[in-house]
């Protein structure tokens, strides 16, 4: 095992910045996600880090020691792609066993060595079958049997689940987390998916537009976003963000939300909301944090478009302010496209965004 340390790294294309100085440490064992939308600059990091793309600026340090110079072969790490890069030609076998043969190891450890590999990832009636006759989860293991059985000093994946069907993804991922338990390599994973970004990490690293916006522990990233993009991207769907106004209402500072209605501040947070009035804020609330009131009670009045029932609960599609927000919702027969409904917010679980900058300000 062994840390891994990026300085100010840079990666540019032609003179365009794709990657723009990022700075990232990784402790031994650790097991870190990179995460994003497409063309963030995640991949570009890990392949960075691999020595697949030369870096423009900055400087890389597997176990203290810097790889800038160094080829992928001589990094001591291990990469598993997204389409497995396995030899069709070759069995499941010989392709475990391709990194070894490759350094001449002898051939009774190597037959000890997939036997090990392959017990661990639970494949060994697959040794004799060629990359052909086997499903996409068992070609999934047989590409992290490649590399696991090298041992190496850093575990890198680019989005190695995104070819599977849902429900496969699901147990994959379950079976990298076990694998990881068993074996506690260091590990750079990449997805675009936050569902795996957030059961997988022990920390994840949220990026857009060549940036990191956020490092932290899968938890802290849902209930304390630093920004309205970590807050809109982790969450299924992620969170609301309204354009509010801070009024006075009973002498008490609470948030208006354009016609839809006025939303009382906790007094917990009076003081520090009052502190904002006169700057533009956006409200933000996650979808579980809305609940449906009674036809006459106090709270925000607006008109149900889509609904998707998705058994023990549903999501509602409305529009407050002005601004799309989805609710989630317990079942309920008043939950009809086009009826006018009334929601109720936990105020306590509100937060306020800089709607210039973006960032969470409280």
């Amino acid at each position: 095992m062994a840390d891994v340390s990026l300085r100010k790294v840079v990666k540019a294309y032609d003179g365009v910045r794709t990657v723009h100085g990022i700075d990232l440490d990784i402790a031994e064992g650790e097991f870190v996600v990179l995460v994003g939308p497409s063309g963030c600059g995640k991949s570009t990091t890990l392949r960075m880090v691999a020595g697949l793309e030369e870096i423009t600026d900055g400087e890389i340090r597997i176990g203290g020691a810097r790889v800038n110079e160094l080829e992928p072969g001589e990094r001591d790490i291990a990469m598993v792609f997204q389409n497995y890069a396995l030899y069709p030609h070759l069995s499941v076998a010989d392709n475990i066993a391709f990194g070894l043969k490759l350094r001449r190891t002898p051939r009774e450890e190597i037959r000890r060595r997939v036997h090990e590999t392959a017990e661990i990832l639970e494949i060994t009636a697959l040794l004799d079958r060629k990359p052909r006759q086997l499903s996409g989860g068992q070609r999934q293991r047989v590409a992290m049997g490649r590399a696991l059985i090298r041992n190496p000093k850093v575990f890198l994946f680019d989005e190695p689940l995104s070819n599977l069907d849902a429900k496969l993804r699901v147990q994959m991922r379950a079976e990298i987390k076990q694998l990881h338990t068993r074996v506690p390599t260091t590990t750079i994973y990449v997805t675009h998916d936050q569902v795996e970004a957030m059961t997988l990490a022990d920390r994840v690293v949220v990026m857009n537009k060549g940036r990191i916006e956020q490092i932290a522990p899968p938890q802290h990233l849902y209930l304390e976003p630093a920004t309205v993009f970590v807050a809109g991207f982790i969450g299924s769907p992620g969170m609301n963000f309204i354009a509010a106004e801070i009024v006075s209402e009973r002498g008490a500072p609470a948030l208006r939300l354009g016609d839809s209605g006025v939303v009382p501040v906790p007094a917990a947070k009076a003081e520090s909301f009052a502190r904002l009035a006169g700057r533009r804020v956006l409200a933000g609330v996650r979808p579980e944090h809305f609940s449906l009131a009674a036809p006459q009670a106090e709270g925000l009045s607006v008109q149900a478009g889509v609904i998707e029932p998705l058994g023990m609960e549903t999501l509602v599609h409305a529009v407050i302010a002005g601004t799309p927000v989805v609710a989630r919702l317990d079942p309920d027969p008043r939950l009809v496209a086009g009826a006018p409904l009334v929601l109720s917010v936990q105020t306590e679980k509100l937060c306020l965004a800089d709607a210039e900058t973006g960032a969470i300000v409280q």
